[in-house]
């Protein structure tokens, strides 16, 4: 199984940027479709991107609004989330998640396999 941490999270501005970082061990990260989930207080684990296991397949949900961008180095074993523009709602836990065999324009956290822990991103003036 693969074993997923993220990091790159923090406190920003209203309109500043972070890049987020999912390091994968234990197996090839090109075994995975790959996604990004985020959860805020008191609310539900909800999609924000996903990538197919070459990377040349993206998709967003709709509130990230060109903002977000997901990318990934099989090479490196790393899966990337760059978001710009960062806005007081977006505040929450960003997760990595792995899946073997999901892939789609909308994915569930009920279809992803393996998890991280999560990287906290607060927006806050």
């Amino acid at each position: 199984q693969v074993q997923l941490v993220e990091s790159g999270g923090g406190l920003v501005q209203p309109g500043g940027s972070l890049r987020l970082s999912c390091a994968a061990s234990g197996r090839t990260l090109s075994d995975y479709a790959m996604a990004w989930f985020r959860q805020a207080p008191g609310k539900e684990r909800e999609f924000v991107a996903g990538i197919s296991w070459s990377g040349l397949s993206t998709h967003y949900a709709d509130f990230v609004n060109g903002r977000f961008t997901i990318s990934r180095d099989n090479a490196k074993n790393t899966l990337y989330l760059q978001v710009n523009n960062l806005e007081p709602e977006d505040t929450a836990v960003y997760f990595c998640a792995a899946a073997t065999h999901h892939y789609g324009p909308t994915m569930a956290p009920g279809g992803m396999d393996y998890w991280g822990p999560g990287t906290l991103v607060t927006v806050s003036s």
